[in-house]
Order: structure tokens, then C-alpha cells, then sequence
């Protein structure tokens, strides 16, 4: 059994999404084994983000992160790094797949409701900055 860890973003928890999103994955029958709210400190968005803070974006990418609450879950079952990836959706909401969370509610590529762990060792590294 695989776990991922799944970020839902302050747009999505702003917005009332939060039910739906999950609901998402539990109808594919992943299970959540962890669950945490919080309004992430810009450490945490520092380390979570390590390979965006010297680019342009990461300013804005951070005050977004940090201007409200985020629902932090993990989520397990087989294939969940794949799985979630592709519940989730295109980055770009532009690309995103109709019936995916992204393609379904985002309206931003920077407010985008999710992030999800890219691999297993992604999510041991985002586990121990969310959970640790």
C-alpha cells in the first residue's frame, strides 16, 4: 500500500471545497491515515517549496500559501502517488482534464485548490516538513 501526502490549498478550503476534494479520493477508494488544518509558517513553505524559492514567482507563491488555512492529508492505497496525480489533474487548469478536482474548480494556475506528493520519496521529504 502506497501513501502520498495531498495539500488542499487555502483557495480550496476559502472556497468550500474541502468535502468535495476529499470525496474525490475516497471514491476511489484511497483512505485517509492522517489528517492535519493549518495555516503553514513561511518555514514550511520554504522547505516545501525548496526548489522555487530563487524564482519569480516564489514571493507570490508563498503569500498565497500562507493567507489562509490548508487541509494536509495522507492518503493511502494502491498506486496513491499515480492515483492522486491524476485525480488532481493538469498544474495548469487550462490543461486539466474535465472530471479532474483542477479541471472541475480551478480558476488559476497559482491558486490551482491542490498539490500532490510527485513520488514516494517526495512524500517522505513533505511528510517530515507537514507531519514531522
Amino acid at each position: 500500500m502506497e501513501k502520498t501526502l495531498v495539500l488542499i490549498k487555502p483557495d480550496g478550503v476559502r472556497r468550500g471545497l474541502v468535502g468535495k476534494i476529499i470525496s474525490r479520493y475516497e471514491a476511489r477508494m484511497l483512505q485517509i491515515s492522517e489528517m492535519r488544518f493549518l495555516r503553514p509558517s513561511s518555514d514550511m513553505l520554504r522547505k516545501h517549496y525548496i526548489e522555487h524559492v530563487d524564482k519569480d514567482f516564489f514571493n507570490e507563491l508563498s503569500d498565497y500559501m500562507s493567507s489562509g488555512p490548508v487541509v494536509v492529508l495522507v492518503l493511502c492505497g494502491e498506486n496513491a502517488v499515480s492515483l492522486v496525480r491524476k485525480i488532481n489533474g493538469a498544474t495548469n487548469f487550462m490543461s486539466a482534464e474535465l472530471g479532474s478536482i483542477r479541471g472541475d474548480f480551478a480558476c488559476s494556475i497559482t491558486q490551482n485548490l491542490v498539490h500532490a506528493s510527485d513520488s514516494q520519496s517526495g512524500f517522505e521529504r513533505e511528510y517530515s516538513i507537514w507531519f514531522g
